[in-house]
């Protein structure tokens, strides 16, 4: 089961790499042959992007559901199992992701006042705080493994790796398209800005919702 939840996230992150690279103006030479015009495409693409986050929540949603669940059948195994988390990583992490997220915020506006170089430094800012969060959760789950704490040790675990884990694949996947925006991708801030600020901005939304995700991750997996 945790095999297939987590080829369904790896298809859902390629998805959204996807969408984003190939968000929408209302201008330039982008359009695609079935939208009527650049508008249409823009809007499209909006939609596309809300309706993506959308399934996301879903997604997530019922995951949160089977912790409840598990959590109200063996309330002894997790209130035990959640200690052997280390509440001061899970803080950092929220700290630094809180963090990334207001300088994602901030490309955005610095994308639409065509601040070129702000735009780029909040863009690395943004990936040294998704590193640095990726990095935390390396070290916390080397600490587990080495202590003998796997998916199979326990039901806690086995849900605490998946929600962690497939969270931690999100962020992975929000790299990779900040990453374009200062490698490839920033060709078309010369070509068609406007386009360009539309990326930025959907990538963006996608941002806020992983930063949305942890915030509930962290209260319900170290705090309860």
């Amino acid at each position: 089961m945790t095999v297939a939840v987590a080829v369904f996230a790896v298809a859902a992150i390629l998805g959204i790499v996807y969408a984003v690279v190939n968000a929408t103006t209302t201008r330039g030479p982008f359009i695609q042959h079935h939208f009527d015009d650049g508008a249409h495409q823009f809007d499209s693409g909006k939609l596309g992007i809300w309706l993506f986050l959308g399934q996301e929540i879903l997604f997530f949603s019922a995951l949160f559901v089977a912790y409840i669940i598990y959590r109200h059948n063996h309330p002894e195994v997790f209130a035990y199992a959640h200690l052997y988390l280390d509440v001061n990583m899970g803080a950092i992490n929220t700290a630094v992701l809180i963090l990334s997220s207001l300088t994602a915020a901030w490309a955005v506006r610095a994308a639409q006042l065509g601040q070129k170089r702000l735009l780029i430094g909040l863009i690395v800012v943004t990936l040294v705080c998704a590193f640095g969060f990726l990095v935390v959760k390396y070290f916390e789950y080397s600490h587990k493994f080495h202590i003998g704490n796997f998916p199979s040790t326990s039901t806690f675990l086995a849900i605490y790796f998946t929600l962690t884990g497939l969270h931690g694949l999100h962020v992975l996947g929000g790299m990779v398209v900040n990453a374009w925006y200062i490698g490839p991708g920033s060709k078309l801030w010369k070509t068609d800005r406007q386009q360009f600020t539309n990326r930025v901005e959907t990538a963006g939304l996608f941002w806020h919702f992983v930063d949305l995700v942890w915030i509930f991750l962290f209260p319900v997996l170290y705090l309860l």
